[in-house]
């Protein structure tokens, strides 16, 4: 099993990722893909031990006393296992990237310049324990003709180590460098700040965790970083909207699946339908087990449906959970102007049975996506057709949104002549 590398240096590990960044980047697509459907059939052929691998995993970070949020993303079923399959299969039929001509044209001394996309080089991934992740960004990485750095954490060391494997042998068979992929395992805040301050071997560093995570690397590192963002997102429901649908929306994107980062945090209503909507809205997002809090005008609306006082730091809060604060509005004006503020700029969704207010909402809400009568919980790279994501980025240079394969390229410009010199 190739992949694991413990017993090499971060530094010994980078170079020997460089050393196969160029490789391939200069790989075809078929080695590429031959690798992808290889891998995804290998994890469908070891559903049960990379089964007992996790519980074996999750187990443990239940005696450490992990919260639910955390043992959810670190939980694999049939179900999660089966998705990452699919996932990397849907890699493998994205057209590559790589070589793809962005814009080209000719110059008046006859000069033909293309603008093309090739890989960034070597990529580090650094997160926290979602096992998938292992598996999502190596996939990524080759499509796009990088080498991946992984460093997962010691609550699924189990997994990442199985799935380790699954990718040495794949990459094994498809005669690709063993060093296309690597994991690091083991080393703690040292190793970390070893990783971020590889210049000229890392070429960009992707963190995939709690806000922890990315101050630590904030604080050290030397290389640039892509950062996956946190997410406290939110729902607008407007005064002409079907409530129904402000009903099934706002709850999906709450309870669905509460610890994930496009998981709305917060719930806003216009004042003309707060009484009619948060009776019954909130009443199921209680019975759902969500702690509410809210504003004065909510408490008012409420009902029977208990609903504490929300504090300040309430609106600013990503709860990871099945906590989630509710306010009234005046205006769509007011509910843009609460979002720009409190959000993080991940995902915010609206519910309006206007297409000018729905224009108006998604061109003024500052977030990497911007919904218009959905969930935000679409806000993901497999929804989005991209076959899985390294993360959510809510900068806005150079990607935004989810880290797919395009996000994982950089271009050059390639210019052809026929002797010309410049005077």
């Amino acid at each position: 099993m190739g992949v694991a590398v413990a017993a090499k240096t971060v530094a010994e590990t980078c170079r020997e990722a460089k050393d196969a960044s160029h490789l391939l980047a200069r790989a075809s697509r078929d080695e590429k893909d031959a690798f992808l459907r290889d891998l995804a059939d290998r994890i469908d052929a070891a559903v049960e031990p990379l089964l007992q691998a996790n519980h074996a995993d999750v187990d443990a970070g239940r005696e450490q006393g992990l919260n639910e949020a955390l043992i959810d993303r670190l939980t694999l079923t049939d179900g999660r296992v089966a998705e990452m399959a699919k996932g990397v299969r849907e890699i493998a039929n994205l057209d590559d990237p790589v070589g793809e001509v962005v814009e080209g044209w000719t110059l008046e001394n006859g000069l033909d310049v293309a603008k093309k996309r090739v890989p960034i080089g070597v990529v580090a991934v650094v997160y926290e324990a979602r096992p998938n992740v292992t598996i999502d960004a190596a996939a990524l990485c080759l499509k796009s003709g990088n080498a991946a750095v992984l460093r997962g954490s010691s609550s699924a060391e189990s997994s990442n180590g199985f799935l380790a494997g699954l990718i040495a042998d794949a990459l094994a068979a498809a005669e690709l460098p063993p060093s296309s992929v690597s994991l690091l395992s083991g080393g703690g805040h040292e190793q970390l700040e070893e990783l971020a301050t590889q210049e000229g071997l890392v070429d960009l560093i992707i963190p995939r965790g709690g806000e922890g995570l990315k101050n630590a690397l904030k604080e050290v590192a030397k290389v640039p970083v892509m950062y996956a963002a946190a997410g406290n997102c939110h729902v607008y429901v407007h005064q002409d909207a079907d409530l129904e649908m402000a009903e099934s929306v706002a709850y999906n994107a709450k309870v669905q699946r509460p610890g994930v980062c496009n998981s709305a945090e917060t719930l806003l209503v216009h004042r003309d339908v707060a009484r009619e909507l948060l009776p019954r809205l909130l009443a199921k997002l209680s019975g759902a087990g969500v702690e509410l809090v809210g504003d004065q005008r909510t408490r008012d609306s409420a009902g029977s449906v208990p609903v504490e006082d929300a504090t300040d730091a309430d609106w600013d809060t990503e709860y990871h959970g099945l906590k989630m604060a509710v306010g009234v509005v005046d205006s769509l004006g007011e509910a843009i102007e609460h979002i720009n503020r409190h959000g993080t700029g991940h995902s915010d969704a609206i519910v309006t049975g206007s297409d000018e207010v729905g224009d108006e909402f998604t061109d003024a809400v500052d977030s990497a996506a911007v919904y218009v009568n959905a969930s935000t919980r679409f806000t993901d790279g497999y929804e989005f057709g991209m076959g899985a994501e390294i993360g959510n980025s809510t900068q806005k240079l150079h990607a935004r949104g989810p880290i797919g394969v395009r996000e994982l390229t950089t271009t050059k410009y390639v210019v052809h002549g026929s002797g010309q010199i410049r005077e």
